[in-house]
């Protein structure tokens, strides 16, 4: 018998194991190769190619770098027997939204580890303000940063801080560690005696619940208070 030549198969024809939609739908897509993906993209190949011999020498074409491959420009791509527009912007669309999703991923949680580190996650919060307010660092046991966050606020002269309410959001978020902080827009850096007396509950409350007290900074314009650079957190 003569043997006929067919055309070669899109992915839609091909047998169910070998489909990379059907892959990616059975395995996730951290199972597919890179020509595999870059197939999806493409959907269907040529009469002499199939999409994912077409993504295969696209990819080889960019010695199988894939910001080589979204760094190409859609006439560039177009250059490719079998890479129409709509392929070529698929393509360029996808790996850009892979390289932003990388830029805007989780980002490593900055370490408060002194009064000059805590200083500055709050300074830019409370350092111009008009009116008192106070603020919560929530820290994990290696001092990484979980939440800043704001506690109360004020008026001129001063604003309310409950270690109730302190102590309850250090629970909730599972902190270790806490800075407390709060400004003066006075501008004195000196503490009030109800200053003192409230680092006194917070540290007393935070051995009993096993939550350290790290700090607790007093912000102006002009820079700020630590107690336990003072010593004052015994």
């Amino acid at each position: 018998m003569g043997g006929k030549t067919g055309k070669r198969l899109s992915i839609p024809e091909w047998d169910s194991s070998d489909q990379p939609r059907e892959r990616m739908l059975a395995q996730g897509s951290k199972a597919m190769s890179d020509a595999e993906l870059v197939a999806i993209l493409i959907r269907a190949g040529t009469p002499d190619l199939s999409a994912l011999e077409l993504a295969r020498q696209l990819l080889n074409h960019v010695g199988n770098d894939l910001n080589a491959l979204g760094a190409l420009s859609p006439v560039e791509l177009m250059k490719h027997k079998g890479v129409g527009e709509a392929k070529a912007l698929s393509i360029i669309a996808a790996l850009e939204l892979g390289m932003r999703r990388r830029a805007n991923g989780p980002q490593e949680r900055p370490r408060i580890g002194t009064s000059t580190q805590a200083h500055e996650a709050l300074r830019a919060k409370l350092a111009d303000l008009p009116h008192e307010e106070f603020w919560l660092l929530l820290l994990d046991r290696g001092m990484r940063l979980i939440e800043a966050r704001r506690v109360s606020v004020g008026g001129i002269h001063g604003t309310v801080a409950d270690p109730k309410v302190i102590f309850r959001h250090a629970i909730e978020k599972g902190a270790s560690c806490i800075v407390v902080a709060h400004n003066h827009p006075s501008g004195q850096l000196r503490p009030s005696e109800e200053d003192i007396r409230l680092t006194r509950k917070l540290t007393e409350g935070g051995r009993m619940l096993d939550i350290l007290v790290q700090d607790h900074l007093i912000i102006t314009a002009e820079g700020y208070y630590s107690f336990a650079d003072n010593g004052q957190l015994h």
